[in-house]
């Protein structure tokens, strides 16, 4: 298996809304798989809640990578993703990622801190949101 980043897992979990949530989970993130967002953890069934939330708010939009570290198991990333939610609003948040691959390429920890850089007030907790 080729070694996942962060701009194929966020296509296919976000904007991709043909692949199955399920298969797109499988193909990035392993079985225990935990991340922590904004200091608070979640584990690999809490989140899928918080990408299937996403699917049902977003309707479209697009990651733009602006630093990226692979070195051997460790990942790191700076990224901006523009959502267009349902109601035709949009926003940018930034993401400071850390992350543990797995040996087989797929993300088995995420460490990351996310901040709101345009949009509404409301859109903050969309790296949370459940």
């Amino acid at each position: 298996m080729t070694a996942t980043d962060i701009a194929r897992a966020v296509n296919d979990l976000l904007f991709d809304p043909d692949l199955d949530l399920d298969e797109a989970l499988d193909r990035h993130f392993t079985p225990d798989y935990r991340q922590r967002t904004d200091g608070v953890w979640s584990d690999r069934a809490g989140f899928a809640r918080h990408m299937a939330k996403l699917r049902s708010l977003v309707r479209g939009g697009h990651i733009e990578v602006h630093d990226e570290l692979r070195d051997g198991l460790s990942y790191a990333d700076r990224h901006t993703v523009t959502v267009v939610k349902e109601d035709g609003r949009t926003s940018r948040i930034e993401v400071y990622l850390f992350a543990r691959l797995a040996p087989d390429g797929r993300f088995r920890r995420v460490e990351e801190t996310t901040r709101l850089v345009d949009g509404h007030e409301d859109d903050r907790n969309l790296g949370s949101v459940t």
